[in-house]
Parts: structure tokens; C-alpha cells; sequence
């Protein structure tokens, strides 16, 4: 990624934070970690303002070497004297999409018919897949060849919700997780106990300014619990919002005349999951494949009737859904405590968590009152 502006969010210790330890926006670099605090106070004032010319000619605080701070964010117990990297966005909205690929809409719609049950995935995987698949392939949500399978669809009495957002004119755009409760590179992500069938969903997220333009991107981690939601669309909030069930990261990396939307449109995302008891899975998603171009998602998310004056973080949906049987024959994949999860991509880095349980990750405390508190503190609200 030489060449690459990468701006990113740290938690600084008390001694490059004016005496109070805090988090600062700062800009990755081979020649070091800088701290952005003095160029803008959060990310969100970052992102809205941006433009190459807020770096330029400026003395920055230089942090510390980046292999330094980047291996300090994914320790186990990190050296609180050095910077580590949190989520790169704070004030922003942070949405998701859903259903945007042909592969994740097909398990959705096993997860209805199988009422949460993994037991039954593999049947209806099968039946589904045979029925809808390759209809579903070739179809562009809101189209009209797409209003014309819904209506045999309806007639037959098999149409779903999954299928109305993934074939329909209006995406599903839901609130991932507070502003703030997003966990960066290292930190573990959680899955509730009570869960049976949960998976990480690696995804491109993109970074969009309160103007509603798309102003870089990042990797995410969409964790979901698939049983939960299974029983009831209803239960989506339970099933995706939960402490440490969002993951960000590593740093945003700024679009410019090398790197755009296009560059992305054809971007694969990598998975491998690295189990404690030896189980490993790999996988992709190539963006090439999405059925609502990412640009159709800001659309939707942000516009004239719907605004976000700090800016959002919006996930863009995965293809890739786990099915590799891992405890029992029939009963597919789950996640294990432990569970080392990579998502990577060719131009955004590699963003890496350990799974725990909700109950078990870092509580969530430090919110947005906390941040202007800390903020005002080390003098930078003005």
C-alpha cells in the first residue's frame, strides 16, 4: 500500500496525550504513527473535512514506530506506555447492510425455513439453493425481471422477508451498533453464550462523510448470531448488537487518484478462522459479486430524508457464510471461544480479533459523554 494515506483512531497513554490518557485520530505512516489531535479532535470532524491538504506542512507529533504500535494492538495484554489502535471512527453512525449477495440472501432464507436450527441447514441448503439459486444469480433487486419473480414467488406461497430485500427496490439498512461501541484490531469480538450457531461476516466498510460521499474504506467484522436471528427477524437487534459484536479496522484508508470506489468494486475479502482446537476455515468474498452496487447503499442509507451530520460507517454485506460441519456431522459451523478470526484484502489491510464471549469481552464504558469529557480535558474542544 505504498503511497497509501491511512488514518486511523489510538488510545494514547498519559504521556502523548497532554497528561491524559485518550484516543486521538492519527495517521499511519512508514515513518512512524503521528497524532492528528491538533489537525481534528475526532474522526468524524476528520472525515468531514477532509482533504489532503489538512497534512501538509504541519509538525506532527510523531507516537512511535508503526510496527511498534501495530504489534502492540493485536498483543494480548498491550504495553500501556505505547499507543494501540481502536476502531478507526467514533461520532459516526455505524450501519449494515444486508442480504447484498446472492450466497448470504439464500442463508438467510435457510435460516427462516429452519427456525434457527443448524440441524436442518443442510437439508434446506439443498432444497433452496436448487429452487432459487441460479434464478437468484441473474437477477438486479428493484428490476423488473426481479418484480416479476416475486410475483410467481408470492403465487406459490415461498416468498420471505429476506427475499423482499434482497430482490426488492429497498435494501436492508440496519444499525450495527452504537456510535463508539465498535472494537478495533486485537481487541475481542463477542458471541453471546446462549448462541448455538454464530460466525464472523467479513465485510468492506465503507466511510462516508455527512455530505453522503464516500471519503475511504476499512474491513469489518459483522459478527452474527444465525440461530437467534433465525427464530425471528425481529430478533435481528439481539442477534447483531451485542457487546463486542462489531469490529473495525485496521485504519481507513483514503480514496485518491490511485484508489477509489472502482478499485473496490472488484475487491476480494478474505477470512481464515484459526480455531484452539485446530479447526481451520478459509474463504473469500469478491465484491464483483454484490447485487446493489455499494454507491446504490450510500444511496439509501443517506440521502435527503435521512441524515447523519457525523458521518457513517456503513458495512456493505458478505457472501460468505460458514458451512463446514465443525462439532457434528449435519450441524455446520459455529464459533469457539478462542477462535482467532484474519479478514484481509489487497488494498485495506488485515483486520484481527480473537472471539470471547460477550459477557467475558471488555465492557463497553467509555461512550460518547466519556469522549467530549476526555476531550474538554486535554484541551481539544474549541
Amino acid at each position: 500500500m505504498d503511497g497509501a494515506t491511512l488514518l486511523g483512531r489510538a488510545w494514547l497513554p498519559a504521556g502523548m496525550a497532554g497528561g491524559v490518557p485518550g484516543p486521538s485520530p492519527v495517521w499511519l505512516r512508514p515513518q512512524g504513527v503521528f497524532d492528528l489531535a491538533g489537525v481534528r479532535a475526532t474522526m468524524a470532524e476528520l472525515i468531514n473535512d477532509w482533504s489532503p491538504a489538512l497534512l501538509e506542512g504541519r509538525e506532527l507529533p510523531r507516537l512511535a514506530d508503526l510496527d511498534r504500535v501495530l504489534d502492540n494492538s493485536l498483543a494480548t495484554t498491550p504495553d500501556p506506555k505505547l499507543p494501540r489502535l481502536l476502531a478507526p471512527v467514533d461520532l459516526q453512525a455505524v450501519k449494515a447492510c444486508g442480504v447484498t449477495f446472492v450466497t448470504s440472501l439464500l442463508e438467510r432464507v435457510i435460516e427462516e425455513r429452519s427456525g434457527g436450527q443448524p440441524g436442518a441447514a443442510a437439508r434446506l441448503r439443498e432444497e433452496i439453493s436448487t429452487v432459487l439459486g441460479a434464478s437468484l444469480e441473474t437477477v438486479r433487486p428493484g428490476s423488473p425481471a426481479a418484480a416479476r419473480l416475486k410475483e410467481h414467488m408470492l403465487a406459490q406461497g415461498s416468498w420471505s422477508q429476506y427475499l423482499e430485500v434482497g430482490l426488492g427496490p429497498d435494501a436492508e439498512v440496519f444499525t450495527k451498533c452504537q456510535a463508539m461501541a465498535a472494537v478495533g484490531p486485537g481487541t475481542p469480538v463477542g458471541v453471546l453464550r446462549v448462541s448455538q450457531w454464530s460466525n464472523p461476516e467479513p465485510e468492506l466498510v465503507l466511510i462516508v462523510d455527512a455530505r453522503g460521499q464516500v471519503r475511504g474504506a476499512t474491513l469489518g467484522n459483522d459478527v452474527n448470531l444465525r440461530d437467534i436471528e433465525g427464530r425471528s427477524a425481529l430478533l435481528l437487534g439481539k442477534a447483531k448488537d451485542n457487546n463486542a459484536s462489531c469490529a473495525i479496522g485496521p485504519c481507513i484508508r483514503m480514496f485518491d487518484r490511485d484508489f477509489d470506489l472502482d478499485t473496490l468494486r472488484s475487491e476480494e475479502i478474505r477470512l481464515e478462522i484459526l480455531g484452539e482446537d485446530g479447526f481451520v476455515l478459509e474463504g473469500s468474498s469478491s465484491l464483483a459479486r454484490i447485487s446493489r452496487d455499494p454507491l446504490e447503499l450510500v444511496d439509501q442509507t443517506i440521502n435527503a430524508s435521512r441524515q447523519f451530520p457525523d458521518g457513517l460507517a456503513l458495512f456493505t454485506g458478505t457472501m460468505f457464510a460458514p458451512v463446514a460441519d465443525r462439532d457434528q456431522p449435519g450441524l455446520g459451523f459455529t464459533h469457539h471461544e478462542g477462535d482467532r478470526v484474519r479478514i484481509s484484502s489487497r488494498h485495506l489491510g488485515c483486520l484481527e480479533n480473537r472471539v470471547s464471549w460477550c459477557d467475558a469481552a471488555t465492557p463497553w464504558t467509555f461512550g460518547l459523554s466519556a469522549l467530549m469529557r476526555n476531550l474538554a480535558a486535554r484541551g481539544l474542544l474549541g
